[in-house]
């Protein structure tokens, strides 16, 4: 991650979100067509950029792992709004937009985002280092978290199929909530110094921290990228479904469609972090995301489903349960040592390819 040494907020990163909300708020009130659906999505890739500088402003000035903490539950924030607005407004398919968003999630960001962290560190670092102690932990809470939420459902007999009764439904939000809880006590209070990036005479991460009103203003940008970034996806995805579905794909394809913007803003961040050495940061801002993802996610799904009466469908099929654990076991091997290599990183992407391709071609 680059961190500035006396930054100064430049007029693009004030304007870029402000005139990304002022575009959403015409979108809302006079709708818009093709080529405005080109601005729009112009307005999101902007927001996503100046997102990241945001968050890398704030996260120097906070220290870490709270910097990456401050980005992973905003980009949850997104995540969650637009799972439940798609749940709420009903139509076929939509009791899996949860599942498929949180499993594409794991996937994206333990294949895709650490593959290309990984790979791009290698490449220019040549054996990026990294703490074991801070990611192994993280990755347990990953595979707990997402074999009681994405796994288990289909092998519960309350009810038939992949689904929780809805007292299966408390009992796995309520886990969710105590192991990200705990996790997060962990990194930042308990063990935070095994989340801190390993340390480096004379590099970036040494450079005198942002002031604090430098770091405030950034802060409200960075809210107001993230309210720009959630509205412009919102009022987007229909035009991704329809061109999804003209397109012949199926159904699942939304939900991945959903966690690739959702997870714009940390992807780029992790993936510069890493370009700067800074492997740890990188991993803090991966798993980090992919925890939030799952245990605050799946609380509020579960309180809407149960409180609107919704069906909820978390349980996956045969293939994605097969990625899902070739991914959790590989991702062991590759964080088993505390050093990575150009090979790890391509193995990972390989396997992001994979799921892409099977999730087009099931």
């Amino acid at each position: 991650m680059r961190v500035p040494g006396k930054p100064n907020i430049t007029m693009l990163n004030i304007v870029s979100p402000l005139a990304a909300c002022a575009l959403l708020a015409f979108a809302a009130a006079a709708g818009h067509g093709g080529g405005m659906s080109v601005v729009l999505a112009a307005a999101l890739i902007a927001s996503v950029l100046t997102a990241v500088h945001h968050a890398e402003v704030v996260a120097h000035r906070v220290g870490e792992p709270f910097g990456t903490l401050i980005l992973a539950i905003c980009v949850t924030v997104i995540e969650v709004a637009l799972i439940v607005s798609m749940m709420l407004s009903g139509g076929t398919g939509k009791e899996l937009i949860a599942r498929d968003t949180l499993f594409a999630a794991i996937m994206i960001i333990c294949n895709g985002v650490i593959g290309l962290s990984i790979l791009a560190g290698g490449i220019r670092h040549g054996a990026p280092e990294f703490r074991v102690e801070g990611t192994n932990p993280a990755l347990a809470v990953l595979a707990a978290l997402s074999t009681l939420t994405l796994v288990l459902p289909n092998f519960t007999t309350s009810a038939a199929g992949p689904f929780y009764t809805d007292t299966q439904l408390k009992f796995a939000g309520l886990s969710s909530l105590i192991l990200y809880g705990t996790f997060v006590f962990i990194q930042t209070m308990r063990h935070r110094d095994y989340f801190l990036p390993v340390g480096k005479p004379g590099t970036a991460e040494h450079a005198a921290p942002p002031t604090g009103a430098r770091a405030f203003a950034s802060g409200a940008l960075l809210l107001v990228s993230l309210v720009a970034v959630i509205g412009l996806a919102k009022i987007l995805s229909p035009d991704i479904e329809r061109l999804l579905a003209n397109a012949g794909a199926p159904q699942t394809t939304v939900g991945v469609a959903i966690a690739l913007l959702v997870l714009l803003p940390e992807g780029f961040a992790a993936i510069r972090a890493a370009l700067a050495n800074r492997m740890q940061t990188s991993f803090n801002l991966a798993l980090g995301s992919a925890l939030a993802s799952i245990g605050l996610t799946i609380p509020v799904v579960a309180m809407v489903s149960i409180g609107f009466g919704l069906p909820l469908t978390l349980g996956l099929g045969p293939v994605e349960l097969v990625m899902l654990v070739l991914t959790l076991g590989v991702s062991i091997l590759t964080l088993a040592t505390g050093r990575l290599t150009v090979l790890q990183g391509v193995v990972h992407l390989v396997m992001f390819a994979a799921y892409i391709f099977l999730t087009l071609v099931p």
